[in-house]
């Protein structure tokens, strides 16, 4: 059976994961961006503000790489999802509880442990249903649905915020796992490729190394893999603070405009991602993954430098089009970059994992780093810090890393 014969064949699971992805990108969002906004309005200091995000992070990567371990050796892939999800909603009533530092603290713990399961297990998905050849254009949707989730759990925040407060942000979180867990069942079973949905497969669907080859020699025994985690760290160094602190500031002025504003900056961020993820995949095979993530790379220090001569709301939710652009070129070519540098060693969600956690480490130290140069100086000086390090990650990676597209691979995956 041919690659659209097959993929009609498997169309019902195809639907189903990418309303998973739709559904639990709304979780996500309804627990992650607004955190920040929300804890400065109920009288959270910008260091403990920091502080908070960061236990969370530090959970995060301390099992980013377990996690994508598990992900390669179990194959009951949709009980991961559907296990994380129950926990993050349990995550979601906490917050919705109280904002004591207990419940925050725990919570960010609960958050934090599952977060690290989801993203290798929808890739994990999606390589086992699709295979190698229709990877890039389904990962590139899964995307785009992940971006339109965003944008509904935004705009569906914004209008509970206004209605009922902050508070009740958590509870639309927790309730939406309901339709998450329902369209991560409807994924059939028997569409997942065990031995593909780990990357045990090449680029013409025969297995490749068998057995995988170790987890230390897997990460640490690429080069190329190695200087694209670090690039990928300073990256999310310079990225993670920006947003969240953006809200910061701007809660102080006005506490009960801060979730409207960061819904209005997460839907044109997300916007941008819906209409370009899938794109972005087709060209990144056209064109070769690095141009592209130069591109990305290059939009952060530009958006740095603009949030500090910026002063107006609506130009600042303006600039959230650069950070559409870069977060959907790393989200999509990150993925694909690791595709390329683990077909056929059975270690794809493995190397997720590595990557996950070397984004993990630049995200939580982005928070508490930003947090400490507000603390000492002030938002201005804390985004052109963050700029300075986005810009080092520009230069690392023009200089540093190659392209890792194998070009005899079919164009049309």
């Amino acid at each position: 059976m041919g690659l659209d014969g097959e993929l009609t064949h498997k169309r019902r699971s195809v639907l189903a994961l990418e309303g998973t992805n739709f559904f639990l990108a709304d979780v996500q969002t309804g627990l992650g961006p607004f955190m920040a906004a929300y804890l400065a309005g109920a009288g959270w200091k910008p260091a403990r503000v920091g502080l908070a995000l960061t236990v969370g992070g530090v959970i995060t990567v301390l099992l980013q790489t377990p996690a994508g371990a598990i992900v390669d050796r179990l194959r009951a892939k949709r009980a991961i999802l559907i296990a994380a999800s129950v926990v993050l909603g349990i995550g979601a009533i906490l917050l919705m509880a109280s904002d004591a530092p207990p419940a925050v603290y725990t919570a960010e713990i609960l958050i934090g442990a599952m977060g690290p399961f989801l993203a290798p297990t929808l890739a994990a998905i999606t390589m086992g249903v699709v295979g190698t050849l229709g990877f890039d254009r389904q990962f590139g949707i899964n995307q785009s649905f992940n971006s339109a989730g965003n944008v509904f759990c935004a705009l569906l925040v914004a209008l509970v915020s206004h209605l009922f407060g902050n508070r009740a942000i958590f509870l639309t979180a927790a309730l939406l796992i309901i339709p998450t867990i329902a369209s991560t069942s409807m994924i059939r079973a028997d569409d997942i490729d065990y031995e593909a949905a780990r990357g045990s497969r090449d680029s013409d669907g025969k297995d490749g190394i068998n057995p995988p080859a170790g987890l230390l020699k897997t990460l640490l025994g690429n080069r190329v893999l190695l200087i694209f985690f670090l690039c990928a760290f300073c990256f999310h160094f310079a990225n993670a603070a920006m947003l969240p602190q953006l809200g910061e500031m701007l809660s102080r002025g006005s506490t009960s405009s801060a979730a409207p504003f960061m819904s209005a900056c997460i839907i044109v961020t997300q916007v941008v991602i819906m209409f370009s993820a899938a794109r972005v995949g087709r060209l990144a095979n056209a064109y070769g993954r690095k141009p592209l993530l130069l591109l990305g790379f290059a939009v952060l220090p530009i958006r740095a430098v603009l949030y500090v001569l910026i002063h107006k709301t609506a130009g600042l939710i303006a600039v959230q089009v650069l950070d559409g652009i870069a977060n959907s070129i790393f989200g999509v070519v990150s993925v694909l970059v690791v595709a390329d540098l683990t077909r056929g060693t059975g270690r794809f969600n493995l190397v997720q994992g590595g990557l996950a956690t070397a984004v993990g480490i630049g995200a939580a130290l982005s928070t508490t780093f930003g947090g400490k140069l507000v603390e000492r100086f002030n938002f201005s000086i804390s985004f052109l810090g963050l700029g300075l390090v986005s810009a080092i990650a520009l230069l690392l990676l023009a200089v540093a890393f190659p392209e890792t597209l194998n070009r005899n691979q079919d164009p049309a995956s």
